[in-house]
């Protein structure tokens, strides 16, 4: 055993090396496209200069011959596998691959042995864990002592939010390095020196490719690399040998397109949370791209309308008072009518929405009134607003001296209604928008009067 070899426990199928034949031939290249295209070297890799470039900590990382555990953070595609083994190629270590669907503790202990007899070696061993985040907690316990001591060094890949799914005893001994997607222009470049690559690409078969038709595999990728090679290896073999890559055999081969988002994990968050801010921001036209990306990846419409419901009375509120009206109709509509017709009704409440004047002064008044129940506890209401169903009630005082609005000039009556140790405070305070603004000019008028009977009441005292 050498330093810079692999070891992969669970190799991938089909993932043989490619084979050439005697000079000015070649043998027929095994292994998926994108398998066989995997950059070998760092400058080779696609995108992620923020990490890789001059000034990236990875770069300099390696400049130093130094490579930390870390955590490889980044959507589908975008060359963590890839990235991993050559950071281990790259300072001359062992390179061990479990897959966390499939690796156990047992298979972890092979590698610690096998690491544990390197290290005495003065060598450095690598445990690439790609999708740590199917780890569970124990097996994630099993491998942090050794990466304490520093018998391997772990890089672990994953999709999603290292935050929620890496332990944090293991997290903190991790950078954590976060990939980006790719950029069409970067895919684009990737697929152009694959169709020209003879040794592993597909320079063999002398393809003709029509205007715009690698732009559009590469835009329809999505960011992901992989997905792009796997579609372009998907119409060279419809064009065959010495064929075309036209944009009909594109359409064919590349079907529905499969956004990236998921329902339960990082996106959805990243996904909803855009599109509430944007409905905050009174942006339609965000939050308009928003919906149609949760529409698109078949996100429950009704989890989109709970959360228009909710928006309508904390953020707008008081300032239009038609919009929780509205979202709730929308909600019920949703309800009875489904999609896809249910999608203009999302729309109409989306624009409205985004559009209506804001206010959180409900909603910032309960938070305050919140924070003084903690704080005060269960302060005693007062005798005059308490019911008096029986004689006992009404001996002790319950409800005296009640005055029934309604039988009062203007339907108010000035007298305090919080408990004595509250009487000034005021925790709903309106805004001048919308109209929030005429509840605002009655509400402080009416305070007033309230405040000159309060006045009053302890000069009395």
């Amino acid at each position: 055993m050498t330093t810079g070899d692999s070891f992969d426990l669970f190799p991938e199928e089909n993932s043989e090396k490619n084979i050439e034949g005697p000079a000015g031939s070649s043998q027929q290249l095994k292994g998926p496209l994108a398998d066989r295209m995997r950059p070998r070297i760092l400058s080779e890799l696609a995108g992620q200069e923020h990490l890789i470039g001059p000034t990236g900590p990875l770069g300099g990382l390696l400049k130093a011959g130094n490579l930390p555990s870390c955590i490889l953070w980044g959507p589908p595609g975008v060359g963590k596998t890839t990235l991993a083994r050559i950071l281990a190629q790259e300072v001359s270590a062992a390179f061990f691959a479990l897959s966390g669907v499939e690796a156990g503790v047992r298979e972890m202990r092979e590698v610690i042995s096998s690491a544990k007899k390197l290290q005495k070696q003065g060598k450095q061993a690598v445990l690439f864990l790609d999708e740590i985040h199917r780890l569970n907690r124990a097996q994630q316990d099993a491998v942090l002592p050794h990466v304490e001591k520093g018998t391997i060094t772990l890089i672990g890949a994953t999709t999603e939010n290292p935050s929620f799914e890496v332990i944090n005893p293991l997290l903190s001994r991790c950078r954590v390095f976060s990939l980006k997607r790719l950029e069409p222009k970067e895919i684009s470049n990737l697929l152009k020196k694959t169709v020209l690559d003879t040794k592993n690409g597909l320079g063999d078969m002398q393809l003709k490719i029509q205007p715009g038709v690698l732009e559009r595999l590469a835009k329809r990728a999505d960011g992901d690399a992989r997905r792009a090679l796997g579609l372009l290896e998907a119409i060279s073999k419809l064009a065959g040998q010495g064929g075309t890559l036209s944009s009909e055999q594109a359409e064919r081969a590349l079907g529905t397109q499969v956004w990236l988002y998921d329902r339960s994990q990082e996106e959805h968050y990243n996904v909803i949370s855009a599109f509430i801010k944007s409905l905050r921001a009174s942006d339609p036209d965000a939050a308009l791209y928003y919906l149609a990306r949760m529409l698109k990846s078949g996100e429950d419409p009704l989890f989109i309308a709970r959360r228009l419901v909710i928006f309508a009375s904390e953020d707008i509120g008081n300032a239009d008072t038609h919009a929780l009206p509205l979202a709730t109709s929308t909600f019920l509509a949703l309800e009875r009518i489904g999609l896809p017709e249910g999608r203009i009704v999302l729309s109409q409440a989306v624009t409205y929405l985004a559009c209506a004047e804001k206010s959180n002064a409900s909603y910032k008044a309960l938070e305050k009134a919140l924070e003084s129940v903690e704080r005060l506890g269960s302060l005693a209401v007062p005798l005059h607003l308490r019911n008096a169903p029986s004689k006992l009630m009404k001996e002790e005082g319950y409800s005296r001296g009640y005055r029934y609005p309604h039988d009062e000039e203007s339907a108010f009556v000035e007298d305090p209604n919080l408990p004595q140790e509250l009487e000034e405070t005021k925790f709903y305070d309106p805004t001048s928008y919308g109209d929030e603004s005429s509840i605002s000019s009655r509400l402080s008028r009416l305070r007033s009067m309230r405040s000159k009977i309060l006045r009053k009441r302890d000069r009395e005292s």
